[in-house]
């Protein structure tokens, strides 16, 4: 009896043995199933950050809606959809297209929906959902040049052709025509201008896009290449390793196509690309915003740039050896080094050492850090211009070095250097739309927003202009007033 117990037990314990391992591994399968570090970090937020450059309408653009501006379109529609299926809030982020997968990669943003194409390298770098829309490349060239020009690409031959930046259209142009000179620009309005002002022969756009311009300006026509191609999945984008939230957008997608939502969606954004409003009532206030982005960028820039310039300047003159090479370093490092590359450094670099700078933030101290390399040598230039009597005479009266550099030198120097700092202020003011390109909604941005709603290339240049004149001319006089009164009081 005992001997068939301890059997019983026996074959029990072998068989539990041998169903441990599948339990092991069935239990880990099923918890990572459920969540993924990106899909994990959006339900804890409560949020879905979503990227995107809104400058291509249908797809994403700007619009005035009762009365109030808005990013609107059919891939805005989709994804506060995606974000309701996720149980989660929406926030867009803005910025120029070649700095969205820098930004998801980075964890700026959790996705991309702007009209992005699953190729095998972008595939490399991030994951992609499936793709719910499949657009055919097409060219958008004028009318009147029409007869030059046929369906076969190798009639572009020595021309130039124009794509924008880091996208299948600029893939497009190097894989079938390779006899025509690519002009690659970040944005479409950008290359719609230079086609206009016959600066070149034909821009690559995918058909919804194309449609939409030849669509509003009858001076374009648009042409379906040979080899007819389609331009590519376009689907979202996502970090690398994110299945679980893959498959829940997919499962959002699905039910957007299916149901009819996404055509619904074209309509309604279609509806909003056209509406009869005045120039002014439509994108008036993107103008004012701008203007006043830019301002708030420039003042903090100054701040930061004369306050670190000036202590960058007293370093390169200290003996002592250190603090003047350090300076030396800085001042030779920025000014050899274009802004554009120091605005995404600074802005993908803070995330890296943990600090989540906006994009506004991150301008504003790209553009002080900048601007100090330079303010740092007018100073300097400034205080060796004062006569070094001056400085002895304050010694004499018993002032400390350190006093006599703050209340006798430095107050000469900034009236000898007025006019410089004048200038270099003005200049700040211009430099603020470099810094476009990681998503600040300054002056320059939102002209290429509006370029790209109203399909007017020009006018919005010639407005924004205006308004850069204004600024810069004011500030001028503001300084030349300035510079007279000191005159005067120093007489």
């Amino acid at each position: 009896m005992i001997h068939k117990i301890v059997k019983k037990i026996t074959v029990m314990a072998l068989g539990l043995m041998l169903l441990l391992p599948m339990f092991l591994v069935f239990v880990p399968q099923t918890q990572a199933a459920d969540t993924d570090p990106a899909y994990a970090a959006i339900k804890k937020r409560g949020v879905l950050i979503v990227g995107l450059s809104a400058d291509y309408a249908p797809f994403e653009f700007h619009a005035t809606v009762n009365g109030r501006d808005q990013i609107v379109g059919f891939e805005v529609s989709m994804a506060r959809q995606i974000a309701k299926d996720l149980g989660v809030k929406i926030q867009i982020k803005e910025m120029g297209f070649d700095g969205l997968i820098g930004a998801v990669q980075t964890g700026k943003i959790d996705v991309i929906i702007s009209g992005i194409n699953a190729t095998p390298e972008r595939e490399k770098i991030v994951d992609f959902s499936k793709s719910y829309m499949s657009p055919k490349q097409t060219i958008l060239i004028l009318k009147k040049n029409a007869p030059q020009f046929t369906t076969n690409v190798d009639s572009f031959a020595g021309k130039k052709v124009g794509a924008q930046r880091q996208t299948t259209q600029e893939t497009f142009v190097q894989n079938n025509m390779s006899s025509a000179t690519l002009v690659s620009i970040q944005k479409v309005p950008d290359l719609v201008s230079q086609l206009s002002a016959g600066k070149i022969s034909g821009v690559v756009l995918n058909d919804p896009i194309s449609g939409a311009y030849a669509q509003q300006n009858k001076a374009l026509q648009v042409i379906f290449p040979k080899p007819n191609e389609a331009e590519g999945a376009v689907s979202i984008a996502m970090r690398k390793n994110s299945p679980v939230l893959q498959s829940k957008i997919n499962a959002s997608i699905d039910n957007i196509v299916s149901s009819g939502k996404l055509k619904e969606y074209q309509k309604e954004a279609n509806t909003l690309m056209f509406a009869k409003q005045s120039f002014w009532a439509k994108y008036g206030n993107l103008f004012i915003k701008g203007t006043l982005i830019t301002l708030a960028l420039a003042a903090i820039a100054v701040v930061i740039g004369a306050v670190l310039g000036t202590i960058v300047a007293l370093f390169k003159l200290s003996p002592n050896f250190l603090l003047k090479a350090l300076a030396n370093i800085y001042i030779e490092y920025v000014r050899g080094t274009p802004l554009l590359v120091q605005a995404f450094m600074v802005f993908f670099g803070t995330q890296v050492i943990g600090l989540n700078l906006s994009a506004f933030s991150a301008g504003a101290l790209a553009m002080g850090l900048n601007s100090a390399a330079y303010v740092a040598e007018i100073i300097r230039s400034g205080i060796n211009s004062v006569n070094y009597g001056q400085t002895e005479a304050a010694r004499s009266l018993g002032l400390s070095k350190g006093k006599s550099m703050r209340y006798i030198v430095l107050p000469q120097a900034i009236k000898n250097i007025l006019p410089a700092l004048g200038n270099e202020f003005v200049t700040v003011i211009k430099e603020g739309s470099v810094v476009s390109v990681i998503g600040v909604g300054e002056l320059m941005f939102q002209t290429g927003v509006v370029q790209g709603a109203s399909f007017q290339p020009f006018f919005p240049l010639l407005i924004t202009s205006l308004i850069y004149f204004v600024l810069t001319f004011s500030i001028s006089r503001a300084l030349g007033y300035a510079e007279k009164r000191m005159a005067r009081t120093s007489r």
